[in-house]
């Protein structure tokens, strides 16, 4: 949290009822602040004081945030509520349709949006004057027949852009999502007419059955097998509203995997310590699979330690998960903490025990990416392909690229920046 000076007590003060109206908003934002919270954070911050901003901060947080994933939503909405004297122009101007041009505005920071529209829940946005043209011949007129539906544009829009409801409309877009692979070859076989193996051991078989005189070559052929899927998902602070848009997407590709050609699905999360969520993900319900996941993984939106993580994976997991030849997505965005050898040592090991190593990562959506910092320096030279996977339409592509023969993405253009 940021350091701000301490609160002055008003002449009057509401404090009780505005901390009520606070709570209010962070139930519309999609947390679930009940009236016994709202009684507990009453009473915490009478017997804790309202002298000192970090107090108050931490006193309501302790009262009312349960869960990882809801400490940005509670910080932007006490930033936006306690402190700015002019965050209901601020808000309205987040739900402002602009057209953009040479000067943009800043664009709306991770849970900007929901927050705006949680304490704004009924308010209508301030219409803006727009000047009459002074002749009819300067009237613009803009034709919207060929525009991008609302869909569409939400199919390509950030995840860290979304308001509550886009979010929401997103999940139901990645639960239909399908992510087919073809079938790899096996050293097994099996019997094939049109195989190109002999099977002699079958073949003297067949022949005993006619006095030992040779009717018919029996032959085989390569089984094929449906593929693993093993998934490594970076939930660090700059990473938890993409790893939980892309654990959605997983959580439906686990419970359809029979439909899209995969066979076992494993999922971990890390950010400061390895955690194994592949039982939590096997619940059909979204929801309860996710919650049961964020109550066993302690270190979400916390710092990254991706060599560390990857290390504990290799010693722990690696043998157990991709001895069958598993495809490896691994999505961070590669900004470690720790020595970046270690991180090219861990990845270089990763990708040699997997079949195909897939790097997503949501820093690609920007143009002019590239590969600057040590981590991700450390990790392109081992990794098969780099994507990105910062919206629903990137994750929609990805089963297009894991498909082809070829699988470079972005790789060649970023090992040509280093």
């Amino acid at each position: 949290m940021p350091e701000y000076p301490d609160l002055a007590i008003p002449e009057t003060p509401r404090l009780a009822l505005n901390i009520v109206h606070f709570a209010r908003a962070l139930r519309r934002a999609g947390m679930p602040v009940g009236t016994g919270r709202i009684l507990d954070a009453v009473r915490a911050v009478g017997a804790a004081g309202f002298t000192s901003k970090r107090d108050f901060y931490w006193t309501l947080h302790a009262a009312c945030v349960t869960r990882p994933e809801h400490r940005a939503v509670f910080g932007q909405i006490f930033r936006l509520y306690w402190r700015d004297p002019r965050f209901l122009e601020h808000m309205m101007g987040l739900l402002i349709p602009t057209m953009r041009g040479l000067n943009e505005d800043r664009a709306a920071q991770a849970a900007e949006k929901r927050a705006a529209e949680a304490l704004l829940d009924g308010a209508e946005a301030p219409e803006r004057d727009i000047p009459e043209p002074k002749d009819e011949d300067a009237l613009l007129e803009i034709d919207a027949s060929a525009t991008h539906s609302a869909r569409e544009r939400l199919r390509n829009l950030d995840f860290e852009q979304m308001g509550m409801a886009e979010i929401a409309e997103a999940q139901r877009m990645l639960a239909r999502l399908r992510l087919p692979v073809p079938p790899m070859p096996s050293r097994r076989l099996k019997a094939d007419a049109r195989g190109r193996v002999l099977d002699a051991a079958r073949t003297m078989r067949l022949a005993m059955r006619h006095g030992g005189e040779v009717m018919q070559i029996a032959q085989r052929a390569p089984r094929v097998r449906a593929p693993d899927l093993v998934v490594l998902c970076d939930i660090s602070g700059s990473m938890s509203q993409y790893s939980r848009m892309v654990l959605h997407f997983v959580h439906a590709v686990a419970n359809r995997r029979g439909e899209t050609g995969w066979g076992r699905v494993h999922a971990f999360t890390f950010g400061t310590r390895l955690s194994n969520v592949t039982r939590h993900l096997a619940t059909r319900d979204v929801d309860a699979a996710l919650a049961a996941a964020g109550r066993e993984v302690q270190d979400w939106e916390g710092g990254t330690r991706i060599g560390d993580c990857l290390r504990a994976f290799n010693r722990d997991w690696s043998r157990r998960v991709l001895g069958q030849g598993a495809l490896v997505l691994l999505i961070t965005d590669g900004l470690d903490r720790g020595a970046p050898e270690v991180l090219g040592a861990e990845v270089q090991r990763l990708g040699l025990t997997a079949r195909r190593l897939v790097w997503l990562n949501p820093l690609l959506r920007w143009d002019g990416f590239a590969p600057k910092a040590q981590g991700i320096a450390a990790m392109l030279p081992h990794v098969d392909a780099v994507l990105p996977c910062h919206s629903v339409a990137t994750l929609g592509d990805l089963a297009d690229t894991l498909a082809a023969p070829g699988l470079v993405g972005e790789k060649a253009r970023l090992m040509r920046m280093r």
